[in-house]
């Protein structure tokens, strides 16, 4: 497994809470018998969420043993993709986009605040564990670049500027705006909509 990013220190064992079994088995049930690997993305999800955001290789052995599928095939998926962990993450887990639409607007800029702010590299977690920091390909939030993803949440249209004000807003323990922080409404162009039906924001004329 040369070049996958796994923890060193692994946990001697893993098993589902009870209400995460039957979410588990929940998910299994909506799949046609013989098609029961279907459900690996979302039991890999499940298990991140329950072991504080990152998925041990005791967890792949029990979702290996739930679906009836070779270990090495969830392991497969679960390196695949930067939205799995596969080892401790900050408590806020900034995924910074730097594929073309938002590197064209400013992610290195973007980047670059955030190894500057926490003092940490890409895929380093600071010292009080409350950040990490990864770069990521698209998250599907063109219309709005630069983006930054942090735990499940979009902000958008982001600045380096910006970018410095929310982590030290969510290191105070403050609720951040999410989605676009100029208040750009949907993917409407910067200033507005800019079509001969004019559409207002949320909430006028009410």
């Amino acid at each position: 497994m040369s070049g996958i990013d796994i923890a060193e220190n692994q946990p001697e064992s893993f098993a589902f809470t009870p209400e995460n079994e039957a979410k588990a088995d929940a998910i299994i049930s909506k799949y046609p018998e013989g098609r029961q690997a279907s459900a690996v993305m979302p039991l890999l999800d499940l298990a991140q969420r329950q072991h504080d955001n990152w998925i041990p290789l005791a967890a792949i052995d029990v979702i290996s043993e739930k679906l009836k599928m070779p270990k090495m095939r969830v392991l497969e998926v679960a390196t695949f993709y930067t939205m799995y962990n596969l080892k401790p993450v900050g408590k806020y887990f900034l995924q910074a986009c730097t594929t073309t639409p938002c590197w064209l607007r400013g992610s290195d800029g973007l980047t670059n605040a955030c190894k500057n702010k926490l003092g940490v590299g890409i895929g380093e977690v600071t010292e009080d564990g409350l950040f990490s920091v990864i770069e990521v390909e698209c998250l599907g939030a063109c219309a709005n670049a630069p983006m930054v993803q942090i735990n499940d949440w979009y902000y958008e249209d982001l600045t380096p500027e910006r970018m410095e004000e929310i982590i030290d807003e969510l290191r105070a323990g403050n609720e951040v705006k999410v989605g676009s922080q100029t208040g750009r409404l949907a993917s409407a162009p910067e200033g507005g909509p800019q079509t001969l039906l004019e559409v207002g924001n949320p909430g006028e004329g009410d």
